[in-house]
């Protein structure tokens, strides 16, 4: 199929796209990488009256330190983020978790800002900004904002940005020392969409008990799912194979609020997000463990 008539603009500052919409809020969509939003259109389940192409505002496209923290343009590539020598080192739960975002090709071409703000509850960025505590950027054409990612999903394919703003920028703080980290996600073929899947942190103190722990699913509800109560219950312990498999029991039983699909049951993703906790919380504890 092919998309509905649209008017289309490539501006090549953010101030320009900006300018657009303010102009046409509510009105227009952003093409960032179009990975999501063009086979959308080709379905005609959107249809914009007008597209802002953003893939030549070169200001937007850039990964760099500062501070304590790595600040990536919305406009930076998924491919950039996998081989970023800077995330591997500062943030290896994001350069772990990037080559499981579907096929090299579409990593290519997709965005980080583009799959966030898409805020599809099945995809991996917007549950790993939440895992990494990120802050996000909103502008519009007279202010700029920073969001906390636990509070910019607002729901399935929602987020937090007023119509006129544009996803500038994500603020990803360098993981803390002696923490260890996990990525697991199962799907039916390598570059599915997952079935289920949780990003798990473990930070130890200096008696290697758990000083904090932190879950958070993919695909478990109508956003980025944080298991808070969950991952508090290991706070202070020495984590043991009964209190991880305490942690993962009450994470798929009370946590989690998936909806099943055609490859599987809410019944067998909970079954999943059980038997992948206990591995990701192992294997994360141990890397906290090694890195002391």
């Amino acid at each position: 199929m092919k998309p509905a008539p649209f008017e289309y603009h490539a501006p090549t500052s953010l101030e320009q796209a900006l300018d657009l919409m303010s102009q046409h809020a509510g009105e227009a969509k952003i093409l960032a990488g179009g990975q999501s939003l063009v086979p959308a259109m080709n379905f005609r389940v959107v249809q914009p009256s007008l597209l802002i192409d953003l893939n030549r505002v070169v200001e937007l496209s850039f990964i760099r330190e500062e501070g304590n923290a790595i600040r990536v343009g919305a406009m930076a590539r998924e491919r950039h983020l996998e081989f970023d020598a800077s995330i591997e080192k500062r943030i290896p739960l994001l350069h772990e978790a990037v080559p499981n975002i579907a096929h090299p090709q579409i990593r290519n071409r997709g965005t980080i800002g583009g799959s966030i703000v898409h805020a599809d509850p099945a995809a991996e960025l917007p549950m790993l900004m939440v895992a990494l505590n990120a802050r996000l950027k909103g502008k519009n054409k007279s202010a700029e904002r920073w969001i906390d990612a636990k509070g910019f999903f607002a729901g399935m394919f929602t987020t937090a940005l007023e119509p006129d703003e544009i996803l500038a920028e994500i603020e990803i703080p360098f993981m803390p020392p002696r923490t260890g980290w996990s990525f697991m996600e199962v799907a039916p073929r390598s570059g599915d969409y997952a079935m289920m899947g949780v990003a798990a942190l473990v930070t130890l103190d200096k008696d290697g008990k758990c000083k904090s722990a932190t879950l958070v699913y993919l695909n478990a509800g109508d956003g980025p799912v944080d298991a808070v109560a969950s991952a508090q219950m290991l706070a202070g312990e020495s984590l043991s194979d009964k209190s991880i498999e305490s942690a993962a029991v009450h994470a798929s039983e009370n946590e989690i609020n998936p909806f099943g699909n055609i490859h599987a049951s809410t019944d067998f993703q909970r079954h999943l997000a059980k038997v992948l906790t206990q591995k990701a919380l192992k294997q994360a504890a141990q890397r906290a463990g090694e890195s002391q």
